[in-house]
């Protein structure tokens, strides 16, 4: 997308999504988490239970199933049946009429393989390259390691996984850190072309966390969002989240700046729980004085989904009519 296209596009995006957390126990511990419990202290959410979950939602508009999961160690005999568990929650997704999309720490290659299967999309925040994060807020997370995660980003693209990657800002990182890591990302989606989003996660101190630490500069958003618009391809869109970025006219000062999208907004931001989403009428509200359009998309962009394999590809074009269909409801009662 060109610079002049960004100018004259008055299109925000959104995906209506529904996060499905399997397990919150996690072997990392980040200061800033709001997240995570202690290994083999939670109880792992059954397929009846996600099953109950995804059948209450059929009535409404959500396509996207987030799996967001705690991580079980690379090494723990738990593994296998934890991956085994994330991949059936996403074919119960696809069957009850859903698009999987899973986040859920880093993969191996044949791990990602697998999960291809049966996702339309992935994701991983790479949140920030510098090593020196691992002597503070990371010292205790050792899948914080950045070569790891940027591994995955790798791996994504070889395995062409449709992938969703980002910032977290105001852990400790300074300005040339971002740089360096939206370079990084840059680079990776030159070489394989398969980065979705970029999200600007910035950090927001919440109630469950080790150490509050301090927020972000909320007023240095938009700064941040056009060096990344100016670093990253023009077909990465970058995303923030708006129940983060909640003063209505930062929001709309990060997106004369470039950003494009606001990510999956359902019920409840389960990483960030103390700062809920907005209503797409508030939402809508706050974008219509400046000519903004809300719309909803799926968790996979077009250009992407012709290299889906057929059972995922029929999802996605069911998933597609019955957005479309659910907009020209919404339109015809609008009406009247």
């Amino acid at each position: 997308m060109s610079a002049s296209s960004l100018v004259s596009d008055r299109t925000v995006t959104y995906s209506p999504a529904f996060t499905l957390v399997p397990m919150y126990e996690c072997f990392n511990r980040c200061d800033y988490c709001n997240f995570r419990v202690d290994p083999q202290t939670d109880t792992w959410m059954s397929l009846a239970e996600a099953e109950k979950i995804l059948r209450s939602l059929q009535t409404t508009d959500t396509i996207e199933i987030l799996i967001l999961s705690g991580e079980v160690h690379p090494r723990s005999p738990r593994r296998a049946d934890w991956l085994q568990h994330l991949y059936n929650l996403a074919q119960l997704a696809l069957n009850l009429g859903f698009l999987p999309h899973t986040n859920a720490g880093p993969l191996s290659f044949d791990e990602m393989t697998r999960l291809k299967q049966v996702n339309v999309s992935m994701g991983l925040m790479l949140e920030q390259l510098t090593p020196k994060l691992l002597e503070t807020v990371h010292r205790h997370a050792p899948s914080k390691v950045p070569e790891t995660r940027l591994q995955q980003l790798r791996w994504a693209g070889e395995l062409n996984i449709p992938f969703t990657t980002g910032m977290l800002l105001g852990i400790g990182e300074t300005e040339q850190d971002w740089c360096e890591t939206l370079e990084a990302i840059a680079q990776v989606h030159k070489t394989w072309g398969h980065i979705q989003e970029v999200i600007l996660q910035p950090h927001s101190p919440g109630s469950q966390q080790a150490d509050l630490g301090t927020a972000f500069d909320l007023e240095r958003m938009a700064e941040v969002v056009a060096i990344a618009r100016r670093l990253l391809p023009s077909d990465i869109r970058i995303q923030i989240p708006p129940n983060l970025v909640h003063h209505p006219k930062l929001l709309l000062r990060c997106l004369d700046a470039g950003a494009r999208d606001l990510g999956g907004i359902g019920p409840k931001d389960e990483v960030n729980p103390d700062y809920p989403h907005p209503r797409n009428a508030q939402l809508k509200e706050i974008l219509k004085p400046a000519e903004w359009r809300l719309t909803p998309r799926l968790p996979i962009y077009p250009h992407y989904q012709k290299n889906l394999s057929p059972m995922l590809a029929a999802s996605v074009r069911a998933c597609n009519q019955r957005q479309q269909d659910l907009q020209l409801h919404f339109s015809l009662e609008n009406l009247f």
